[in-house]
This record gives C-alpha cells, sequence and structure tokens, in this order.
C-alpha cells in the first residue's frame, strides 16, 4: 500500500509539469441509423459540428468511406493479392483473412458507403467520393478557431467479413462486426490532413464526443463503444437489477449509445450473444458478450475474472482507465481494438485488445506513421500485465525479442518510421510494429532503468492521453524524467536496421589487476553492463555509460557492487575495464546479463572460465 501510495503522489505531481499546448481539432458526431438486417444494409443520417482548432484556414475537408476497400479492385485488394506474389519461405506474404478473397465478392457481398447528400452549415457541398476517402469542395472556407456544422445523408452495405469489420463471418459466425462503418472526417493536424486510403493497416481519428441511435431487429443484441441510455427500455441484461424491461411494440429497437471524448466507435449485433455484465468498481462495469452456441464459453466468462484481477496493477502501471464501461465482444476476424470496447474472434487476445485502451485510445497516435507506438507498446503492456495474471517470474518479453532477431537477420527489415501501408512486406511491418516496438520499450528499461522507465509511462500517460503524441513527444517525456539525452536512441532504433552487437574481446592480468576489453562490432551503441562473477559466488557490475546519453542510469540491484566508468564514445571500437580481483579467480564474464540489450549476436556476450582445481 505504501509504493502505491508513492505512486499516486507522484503522479499528480506530474500535473505540475508544463501540458502540451499543441491545438487538436474536435467533433462531435450525432447519428440516427436505420438497419436492415435482411438486405445487409443501413440508411444514416449524421449531424457533425466540427471545432477548427488550428491557425489556418480549411478550404477542404476529407471522410474516410472504409467500406468501399471491399470492392473487387480496390486499392486493399490489389495491394493484398500481390503480397501473394511475394514468398517469405515458401509462404505468401498476404494476410490469410484477406488473400484474394475480396476479388471474388459478389454484389450482394461487397461493402460500400455512399454520401447521397452533404451541408456544411444548411448549404450544399460539392464532393468527389475516391473510393476510401470523400473530398469535399467548401463553398466558403473553415476559418481557424471557428465551428461549422455538417449534415449528411449517407446508405452503406455491409460487406461479408473479410478484415476487421463485415458480416456473417464464417468462423465466429457473428452476423455483424461494425468497425469502421460510418463516413468518418479525416484528422487535421499540425501536419496538415491525413487522408489515408485504407490499405490494410491502421487508424487515425478525431477526438469528440458520439450520439449514437441504432434502430434493429428487436431479436438483436447489441455492445460495443459508449454508454447505452435507454437500458431499461432496451434489456437483454442492460437493465438496472430489479427493473420489468417493456420493449416498444413494432419489429425493430432502438439502441440509443453515448461515447465522450473518444476518436472512433464499434458496434456488433447478433440474435445469439449472450450478454455477461459485472461491476468491477463504482464507477466502471465489464460488459462480455459471446455467441451461446460458442463450445468455449468458459474460456470466454474467464475474461472477466482475469480482467478484474489484472486492472489495478494496469491502472498502477500504465495510467488510469477512465471510462465508465468496457466490453470485450465475439467477433471480427481476429482481435481488434477500439474505445470502450473490442471485437475478439476468440477469448485469447483479450488482454492484448483491452491494453489498447491505453496505447491508441487515451494515447492516439496515428498508428499510420507510428505503429509501433501502438502495436509495439501494446504488446510490452500485454507480457508485463499477461506475466503479472500468471505469477511467472522470467523473462517476459523474450517472444518479442525473438520476433526483433527474427527480422533483423531476415534481410527484409525497414525502418520503423516507415508508413504502415507502405512497407514492402507484412512480414516486415508486422514485427517491426509489434516486436521491435516491445524491444523498444523494454530495451529503454536497460539503458534509464526499470524504475525509471516504468515513471517514465506514467508520465506519457499523464501529459498526453486524450491528445495525439507522436515519436518525439515520447522522447522528450523520456527525457525530462530521466535526465538524460535519448535522441540517439530514437535515431538508430527508429529510423534506421542497424543492429546491436557486442562482444568479449580479450581478458589478462597487468599489474595485480584483472583487465576486460569489450568490443563494438554493430552499429547502434550502448550502455553496457558487465557482470563478474567469481569463484567464492560474489558478483561485481561494471557499467560504462554511453556518451550520447550525458547520464548514467541508477543503480537496479542494491546488493550487487557496481562500478562506474567514464562514458563509452560511439567511435571508440574497444573499452577496457578494471578488477582488483585475479584472473584466476572469475568463472564467468557476462554483458547485460539480464538480456534486455537487443544484442543480435549472443554468443560472445558471455564467457565462462574453466579452471583446474
Amino acid at each position: 500500500m505504501k509504493h502505491f501510495l508513492t505512486g499516486i503522489v507522484w503522479m499528480f505531481s506530474l500535473a505540475a509539469m508544463a501540458q502540451p499546448d499543441r491545438w487538436q481539432q474536435k467533433v462531435k458526431y450525432v447519428m440516427d441509423i436505420d438497419m436492415n438486417v435482411t438486405t445487409n444494409k443501413l440508411n444514416g443520417k449524421q449531424k457533425l459540428e466540427y471545432w477548427n482548432n488550428s491557425p489556418d484556414t480549411l478550404s477542404k475537408v476529407f471522410y474516410h468511406l472504409y467500406f468501399n476497400a471491399f470492392q473487387p479492385g480496390s486499392m486493399m485488394d490489389e495491394r493484398s493479392r500481390r503480397q501473394g506474389d511475394i514468398k517469405i519461405g515458401n509462404r505468401p506474404d498476404w494476410d490469410p483473412r484477406v488473400k484474394d478473397r475480396i476479388s471474388k465478392l459478389k454484389p450482394d457481398e461487397i461493402g460500400y458507403q455512399k454520401v447521397l447528400s452533404l451541408k456544411m452549415n444548411g448549404k450544399p457541398q460539392k464532393f468527389s467520393m475516391l473510393e476510401t476517402i470523400l473530398e469535399v469542395y467548401l463553398d466558403k472556407p473553415i476559418l481557424p478557431k471557428s465551428k461549422v456544422v455538417f449534415d449528411m445523408e449517407f446508405e452503406a452495405q455491409v460487406p461479408l467479413q473479410i478484415r476487421r469489420s463485415g458480416r456473417d463471418n464464417p468462423n465466429t459466425r457473428i452476423r455483424y462486426s461494425m468497425s469502421q462503418w460510418y463516413p468518418k472526417l479525416c484528422e487535421y493536424d499540425y501536419e496538415g490532413w491525413h487522408p489515408t486510403p485504407y490499405v490494410g493497416r491502421e487508424f487515425y481519428g478525431v477526438w469528440g464526443d458520439y450520439d449514437v441511435n441504432i434502430s434493429i431487429d428487436k431479436n438483436y443484441i447489441l455492445g460495443g463503444t459508449g454508454y447505452l441510455q435507454n437500458a431499461n427500455q432496451v434489456g437483454y441484461g442492460y437493465e438496472d437489477d430489479g427493473v420489468k424491461v417493456n420493449r416498444p411494440s413494432g419489429d425493430k429497437l432502438t439502441w440509443h449509445f453515448i461515447a465522450p471524448n473518444v476518436h472512433d466507435f464499434m458496434w456488433a449485433a447478433d440474435p445469439e450473444f449472450k450478454h455477461v455484465k459485472r461491476q468491477v468498481r463504482k464507477d466502471l462495469t465489464l460488459h462480455l458478450l459471446y455467441k451461446r452456441s460458442a463450445a468455449n464459453a468458459a474460456q470466454w466468462e474467464k475474461i472477466l475474472d482475469d480482467a478484474e484481477k489484472a486492472l489495478p496493477y494496469m491502472e498502477k502501471t500504465f495510467g488510469a482507465y477512465p471510462y465508465r464501461q468496457y466490453s470485450f465482444v465475439h467477433g471480427g476476424d481476429g482481435g481488434m481494438e477500439y474505445p470502450m470496447a473490442t471485437l475478439l474472434a476468440s477469448p485469447g487476445a483479450w488482454l492484448h485488445e483491452w491494453m489498447h485502451s491505453w496505447y491508441q485510445m487515451m494515447l492516439g497516435t496515428n498508428e499510420s506513421l507510428y505503429p509501433w507506438m501502438d502495436e509495439g507498446f501494446t504488446s510490452y503492456a500485454d507480457a508485463r500485465v499477461s506475466s503479472f495474471l500468471s505469477g511467472s517470474t522470467g523473462f517476459a518479453h523474450a517472444d518479442g525479442y525473438n520476433g526483433y532477431y527474427a527480422l533483423a537477420k531476415s534481410g527484409l527489415e525497414e525502418p520503423m518510421s516507415t508508413h504502415a501501408d507502405h512497407y514492402n512486406t507484412n512480414f516486415a511491418y508486422s514485427l517491426a510494429a509489434y516486436s521491435k516496438g516491445e524491444v523498444f520499450m523494454e530495451q529503454l528499461g536497460y539503458i534509464v532503468g526499470d524504475a525509471v522507465r516504468d515513471k517514465i509511462l506514467l508520465a506519457y500517460y499523464d501529459q498526453w492521453r486524450f491528445k495525439h503524441p507522436n515519436a518525439q513527444d515520447f522522447i522528450n517525456i523520456a527525457e525530462k524524467v530521466s535526465g538524460m539525452k535519448l535522441d540517439w536512441y530514437k535515431e538508430y532504433w527508429v529510423n534506421s536496421t542497424k543492429t546491436i552487437d557486442y562482444a568479449i574481446d580479450s581478458l589478462w592480468e597487468e599489474s595485480g589487476k584483472t583487465l576486460v576489453r569489450l568490443k563494438n562490432t554493430g552499429l547502434v551503441p550502448m550502455p553496457i553492463d558487465l557482470q563478474l562473477s567469481f569463484r567464492d559466488g560474489t558478483r561485481e557490475q561494471h557499467y560504462i555509460p554511453l556518451y550520447s546519453m550525458f547520464g548514467q542510469k541508477p543503480a537496479e540491484d542494491d546488493k550487487l557492487e557496481r562500478f562506474v566508468y567514464d562514458p563509452w564514445k560511439w567511435t571508440s571500437a574497444t573499452y577496457t575495464i578494471t578488477t582488483k580481483r585475479k584472473l584466476t579467480d572469475i568463472i564467468s564474464v557476462e554483458i547485460d546479463p539480464s538480456m534486455r540489450m537487443a544484442d543480435v549476436d549472443r554468443k560472445n556476450n558471455k564467457l565462462e572460465l574453466k579452471w583446474p582445481n
């Protein structure tokens, strides 16, 4: 309890630090949706209030029309089929969920979103539909620090489930996974507009509020983003305890949701959903919706047990979860995160997707430009929480490091600064975004110390939640908290494909002391933890800071004697340390026994000495 209270006091002290003052846009969506479960089509009316908080005058705006990707010949279709011609080993590089399936969709299986009319402040606007992007030519520009109102009528056809969203998934048999389902305004930020076409990767959205009415067959049960406003009228397990549900007459039921301060809205629907809810604290209810016919019902319901157990650790480590509800919903094509909810094809991915509530749903990076800050940070957090739940004391990030090593040795690696859609292979994208991104965070702990890295995580949350941080924003926080320069780390790890490779070069005695020479044969310089183990069971740690850090990491093990040296300059190929112990006292020399430094050749990192008795 003492440590927890200390952490809370420390976190609140961070509020005194200067908040980022970069402007960002704001939206409010009010949508009325009429869903036809026979034709799989919907009609929608959308009122969008848009605050231009930028210093710029906007002569046009852009919307995403994601469903249009699911048509033969689309950019997503062509890209996926191209990847099928690239072989990684003997396997096609395409996403196995997509393959060439889009090219085979029939007219009643494709997806589309059609904008029927669009007005700004009551006046019709001209627009062009460019596949998954709507370009709107404004009759009057939107001035800085002003607000306009867009009114839109649209219709959509829900595609057969291919990727993330869709209907009638052949594996999960969920009727509707409704993500990327409405015309969504593109983000305009300090870099300008981001009309990113839907080719296959990630998303970026404007922070704002949603007020959504969905009218659908009254036999369907819904779950997803937001707070249900008419729970006692809807029922299906959402109603207050002891309330008798009286649904209105008619074939349809309207579900009314509001969602404050989010950048997207997802829902799913199926007539066979089983809804289980659990209030885990006064201000937070967890919802679980899964197919009643699912063979693994026990695994689905275990999600709520594990989630309740994990939540205090998650909040202590990564920051408070701010919303009043979260929903784990059966659907989708794997696992995909959205505000206050996730779509899950199976229960196994629940933790990773929930951790996205921090790394993307609150810390809303542009995933197309910084996918590693989304997937990598989430993979890192997932591994830590998984270890907490299992009680494991082993190295939590072995899978992430092994994935990175496979990438680094493949010859296919591209810098993590590559746009998510522009990686040449899905193989390189996945291992860079997930594995190398995870290594970035764990290796940061090696550089600054795990305890300092954890303070960085909370400071990052405190200063950038509900905003759009980029890679430099994270580095700035890390530098402030650690007191070190870390721009070199971003330059090497994010902007290049250079690798780390240190080695033990030689040992010898001189003037009654033992000298150990280390060699840097890689192209990424790093600080060095060197451990010497002796015959009598004692150990020493010899720490060499990196010159570029202009600082040093605090001792992480008070029980281990530690010797700190002058910094190692990256231009020097070798560095020599000294111990007062005799050479014959030493039984092993090891660079980074913690395994946190992602050295691509660890065989030369440890030397064991065999002495005759």
